[in-house]
């Protein structure tokens, strides 16, 4: 075991005690010291969260989901009958954000509540070589952190010291780590030595070589029962639940779907191949979201049955844009800035909490959903972490609007496919405002009037292109953000 993982266990040192000095005093002292530290751990694993019945925690992220890819985002040629009820029944946000534009730094995100930008975990790993130089360009891209390290407090590791059960299935994508390095290997890094219990699926990949069986993701085992990957997730997923029913519990499930390769069920593909056109382009990707939500189905009619949900806080989103999708009427995709690449659906219930069928325009980006599951339970941040995200409870039950002048996205980097340019954005209110580092120029847009961003108008509003870009370079000199620099 190496020495990184063995800062994450906790220990407990003991007292030899040499059997020939035995007398009646030690043996009472050894049987009192036994029973305190009995009751000592008895109390460790207690739940401790300041909530008098704390929720369950259900976290669902699509893996490359587009803003328009749900029938109740608007695609109407697609069926998405689950998902679509969960937003009957909670909230569905037509303005959220991934905290990236690409996987591994929302997902970072997501776990320690902070901004790829303070984590410096801003490229999906193992992305393009330290130092990568674009041909043609004058930049090189800033150095950055290929995994989540094991001294950062992660979101499962504070609700599984407040008695939570913590499962994770599916993709982690925050375990990279080069073969030849000294510090933790690959399976060290992964989901079970950050908090969880239990992990289905989640290692270094960031897709699955197959999602039939055989998958070939090194931690599924092979199975005759389900040959689809989502359906065996699900059943994983349903698994951890039944078992830890009659406590509170932590359950995230990062789906591989809707990632290349693109493959879905034959009946799938066959019925959207008789809907091909717009909203369906590619068939093969529209039977994939569609068999998605029925695994997820799969999961929420478990929770109704096990009688569940009323204490259940369920949240749904992606982790950035689609690939090799329509993005319409946004601009982008997966790997760039424009709201194509970070602007993502989202949707929560939670019975009691939030009104059904209720719509927020509220701008919202993935930090905040870890500072929500933590107020909803009545726990603080761990110290050692700093929250970029705020919490979404006031504004589910209408209580207070949230108070927040500026979301914010940090992209020094070039995407798989070379085609972004490397940059930083702000949004606040109806604008936003792109800075590109290659020639340090910026692009401003009017949101409420061009959700497209087709047209710039840094000319015509200087002065709120000037307060936006200024608001913009503070943010990244508080988050010691780091940047390309000239290749000269």
């Amino acid at each position: 075991m190496s020495l990184a993982m063995m800062t994450k266990k906790t220990t407990r040192c003991g007292v030899a005690i040499n059997p020939i000095s035995f007398n009646a005093a030690c043996v009472l002292f050894a049987f009192a010291s036994y029973c305190l530290l009995g009751v000592a751990d008895l109390d460790a694993q207690q739940p401790n969260p300041t909530t008098a019945n704390p929720p369950n925690i259900v976290l669902i992220m699509a893996d490359d989901l587009g803003w328009k890819d749900l029938h109740c985002y608007g695609n109407k040629n697609l069926e998405t009958p689950n998902l679509d009820r969960l937003a009957k029944q909670g909230m569905l946000f037509t303005n959220a954000y991934s905290a990236s534009p690409v996987c591994t730094p929302t997902r970072a995100a997501m776990m320690t509540g902070e901004s790829p930008a303070r984590l410096n975990i801003t490229n999906h790993a193992p992305g393009h070589p330290p130092g990568y130089q674009k041909p043609g360009t004058k930049i090189k891209t800033a150095l950055w952190q290929r995994h989540l390290p094991l001294d950062r407090v992660t979101l499962a590791e504070q609700l599984k010291a407040n008695g939570y059960a913590t499962g994770f299935v599916g993709k982690w994508h925050l375990s990279h780590q080069n073969k030849k390095s000294n510090g933790p290997t690959e399976p060290e890094l992964r989901a079970e030595h950050q908090g969880f219990d239990i992990n289905i699926g989640g290692c270094s990949f960031g897709g699955p070589p197959s999602y039939f069986e055989p998958y070939r993701i090194p931690n599924i085992s092979p199975s005759d029962q389900f040959n689809y990957l989502p359906e065996r997730c699900s059943q994983e997923c349903i698994n951890f639940i039944e078992e830890n029913q009659d406590k509170p519990f932590f359950l995230c499930w990062w789906n591989y779907s809707v990632h290349y390769p693109f493959q879905a069920p034959a009946p799938l593909v066959q019925k959207y191949e008789k809907r091909k056109g717009p909203g369906i382009e590619n068939p093969t990707y529209a039977a994939m979201i569609e068999g998605m939500d029925l695994s997820i189905g799969k999961l929420l009619s478990s929770l109704d049955r096990l009688g569940l949900t009323e204490n259940t806080l369920i949240i749904f989103t992606s982790d950035n844009g689609p690939f090799a999708a329509n993005v319409k009427p946004l601009r982008g995709e997966k790997g760039y800035l424009y709201e194509g690449g970070i602007r993502v659906p989202a949707i929560v219930k939670w019975a009691g909490k939030i009104k059904p069928a209720s719509v927020s325009q509220t701008p919202i980006i993935s930090m905040d959903f870890h500072a929500t599951i933590l107020d909803a339970i009545g726990i603080e941040p761990d110290p050692s972490n700093h929250p970029d995200g705020d919490s979404l409870v006031d504004l589910f039950t209408g209580k207070s609007p949230l108070d927040r002048d500026a979301i914010y996205f940090h992209y020094p980097n070039y995407a798989f496919h070379k085609k972004n340019r490397p940059g930083s954005a702000i949004r606040s209110g109806d604008f936003k405002l792109i800075k590109f580092y290659d020639d340090n120029s910026v692009e401003l847009y009017n949101l409420k009037d061009d959700l497209s961003e087709t047209n710039d108008l840094t000319r015509s509003m200087p002065k709120k292109t000037a307060e936006l870009r200024n608001k913009l370079e503070t943010w990244l000199s508080e988050t010691d953000a780091k940047v390309p620099a000239n290749a000269n």
